[in-house]
């Protein structure tokens, strides 16, 4: 079966950087669609960003485009998701998570991937 494993999280000042990775079993990540969505206290989980088959069809958020970047490597069968100039209102628990099937118009919502990850905690102080 699938198991997706996030890790990377932290600490981190205002303006640092952080890497997230997410190591996948049971499938070839460059054959399904995987993403990142966050969680923050009190608030309903979010897209971050995907990235579908084709590795040139990536996709954000407007709050961290330009910032954050989606990648993958193929041969560790790992995603990532390097996060530049942090802020605190990235603060979330971070989680990863892949879709068989992903169609453009619903690459932002949640309930269209298959499996997820157990979350990474990302902590932003000001």
């Amino acid at each position: 079966q699938v198991q997706l494993v996030e890790s990377g999280g932290g600490l981190v000042q205002a303006g640092g950087s952080l890497r997230l990775s997410c190591a996948a079993s049971g499938r070839t990540i460059s054959s399904v669609a995987m993403g990142w969505f966050r969680q923050a206290p009190g608030k309903e989980r979010e897209f971050v960003a995907t990235m579908r088959r084709s590795a040139s069809n990536t996709y954000y958020a407007d709050s961290v485009k330009g910032r954050f970047t989606i990648s993958r490597d193929g041969a560790k069968n790992t995603l990532y998701l390097q996060m530049n100039s942090l802020k605190p209102e990235d603060t979330a628990v971070y989680y990863c998570a892949l879709a068989v099937g992903l169609i453009q118009s619903s690459v932002r919502l949640a309930e269209k991937y298959d499996y997820w990850g157990q979350g990474t905690q990302v902590t932003v102080s000001s």
